[in-house]
């Protein structure tokens, strides 16, 4: 087989996936509308389950839901028939995943969910399965080629129920109004912890920021801004808000023969940049390389400029790299 083959035959694969992932639209229905809000209800967990590679898929899926704000779990029908039933709950819901929807794996946890009033939601390419017609709400997949050589491997079907699960998930999530504050909870540990960082985990507050009035002497801002060690002080006004700032660098400028009868209000310099304190630290830290500046203050919300912290850049390629 040549090099060009083996390349037109991956691009193959490729092609026929996308092809039955178009058709993916059809699925996007008011019946997808009725799980999304069913799954919104649910009081415990959604159970989640397949047979074969339906089951990887499942787990997949489970996982996504439970990382974006909806308690899950994946268990094998197989392993619920000899003993882990138990697991669910009537309090629980079944999404249950199978091509043909007729696989005789599920025919107990399809009877245990009519019995004990389960709700079951049927992810199924077959209408007459006997998992749609036990279903409280079906998503029928549209038929699609499989990929593989001989098109009976599970290829292209696997990947439009991984995207219908991802679906679910994501409309889930905004139905729910799961925040990145929620998210960041959820994944304390890795790169993605790192990059879900806000602005007020890693800020100065409270006597750390360095602040003067506005008719600050020189001495005071000298005296401040050297304590604080931020090479950068906010000017404020009588009612608390950030007017101005002054970096070392306007103290150099401004080195002359009337340095010491200046006011902070002389040499300050008025619109400082800000940023509220759930932004994320990778938008703080790209505010600054843009602008060319070494620290910003943190306010509530971005319209207050009231300020409740300092950052500096240090602080956040500490975590960034």
């Amino acid at each position: 087989m040549t090099k060009n083959k083996i390349i037109n035959d991956g691009k193959e694969v490729i092609n026929t996936e996308l092809q039955g992932i178009k058709k993916l639209n059809k699925i996007i229905n008011k019946n997808f509308d009725k799980a999304v809000r069913a799954l919104a209800k649910v009081k415990g967990r959604v159970i989640i389950t397949g047979v074969g590679k339906s089951g990887h898929i499942a787990s997949k899926i489970s996982s996504t839901m439970s990382s974006t704000g909806t308690p899950s779990q994946y268990c094998s029908p197989t392993d619920m028939s000899h003993g882990d039933l138990g697991i669910i709950s009537k309090k629980d819901s079944l999404i249950i995943i199978s091509n043909s929807g007729n696989s005789n794996e599920l025919t107990n946890l399809l009877n245990f969910a009519k019995k004990n009033s389960i709700s079951v939601i049927g992810i199924s390419s077959n209408s007459e399965s006997d998992l749609i017609k036990a279903s409280d709400i079906s998503l029928i997949m549209p038929s699609a080629e499989e990929a593989c050589s001989i098109g009976l491997a599970p290829t292209t079907s696997t990947t439009m129920t991984l995207i219908i699960g991802d679906a679910l998930c994501v409309a889930l999530m905004k139905l729910k109004k799961f925040k990145i504050s929620d998210f960041k909870k959820l994944h304390p540990g890795g790169s993605l912890g790192i990059k879900m960082l806000q602005v007020q985990d890693i800020m100065h507050s409270k006597n750390k920021i360095p602040i003067v009035s506005e008719n600050a002497s020189m001495k005071s801002i000298l005296i401040e801004m050297t304590k604080k060690s931020f090479g950068h002080v906010g000017v404020i006004d009588n009612k608390k808000q950030l007017i101005g700032i002054i970096t070392d660098g306007d103290l150099r400028r401004n080195i002359n023969k009337q340095f010491f009868k200046y006011n902070a209000s002389t040499i300050m310099s008025s619109k400082p940049k800000l940023i509220s304190k759930d932004s994320l630290v990778l938008d703080a830290l790209s505010i600054m390389n843009n602008n060319k500046i070494t620290c910003l203050f943190v306010v509530e919300k971005t319209k207050e400029k009231s300020p409740i912290g300092i950052v500096h850049i240090h602080d956040c390629l500490r975590y960034a790299n």
